[in-house]
Order: structure tokens, then sequence, then C-alpha cells
């Protein structure tokens, strides 16, 4: 009989980490930072959530940079850790700041985001990613 608690070959940490990225990273890229990448880039007059009181050009910007160009370098694996951190900050923003008197549903893609920036902070990107060919190529030179 097969046990359904465990996979007989179970995929390896790496594979995990790279379906992670790939997801996580082309989702908040695509569904949310295009979007507000347009917005930026549009002709329309700015109005955005002031969270540093930089102002609203800034403050979308500041967005911007996280949910779109950072979400493509985590999809990839380029500076991973250093990648997530905007990410992250941008989250806790996103659920302690802009949607702190919604209900629970609509924090919910911000603090799942978040949790899945907070394992590739911690873990790092894996074998798969363009983080860990810059390693290997710059160990054999």
């Amino acid at each position: 009989m097969i046990k359904l608690t465990r996979f007989p070959n179970p995929p390896k940490p790496d594979s995990a980490l790279l379906a992670l990225r790939l997801i996580f990273g082309l989702s908040m890229a695509y569904l949310y930072g295009y979007s507000k990448l347009t917005t930026l880039l549009g002709d329309e007059k700015i109005e955005f959530m002031n969270f540093l009181w930089l102002g609203d050009t800034v403050s979308l910007a500041l967005v911007v940079f996280a949910e779109f160009f950072c979400s493509i370098l985590l999809f990839f694996g380029l500076f991973t850790r250093l990648a997530s951190v905007p990410l992250m900050f941008t989250m806790l923003v996103a659920v302690l700041y802009a949607h702190r008197s919604d209900p629970f549903s609509d924090k919910e893609h911000g603090l799942l985001y978040l949790g899945a920036y907070v394992v590739l902070f911690l873990m790092g990107p894996g074998r798969y990613s363009a983080d860990a060919w810059l390693s290997r190529k710059n160990t054999k030179a």
C-alpha cells in the first residue's frame, strides 16, 4: 500500500525554491507591478497612498520598483535576497497601513506574498537561479 504521507522521491528544496520564485515573482510583476508601472508612466494625475510622506509620485515609484522590478529579479533568481527586502517592506505597508481597517480577506494576498518573500529571503534562491549560476562561474575563475 502506498503511504500518502511520503513521496517516493521527494522534491528537492531547490525545486521548491524555483517554483516559489517563479510563481510569486511573475504573479506580483504581472498582476500588481505592471498596472502600477503603466499608471506611473501614464499622463493622468497620480493619486496614490503617500506612505512615506514623500509625495504620491515618489511613493508610487517606490512601489513600482518593488512590485515590478524586484519581482522580475526574483523571477530570475538574481540578487534574490536583496530584491526580497523591498518586496517584504511593500507587503508590510500594504497589510499594516493600506489595508489596516479592511477585513482579513483583503489582507490575505499581502500576507501570502509576504510569507513567500520571507522564505526566499531566509533560504536564498536555490540552485536553479542566476545567483547560483554566477556563483559557480566566479568560483571557477
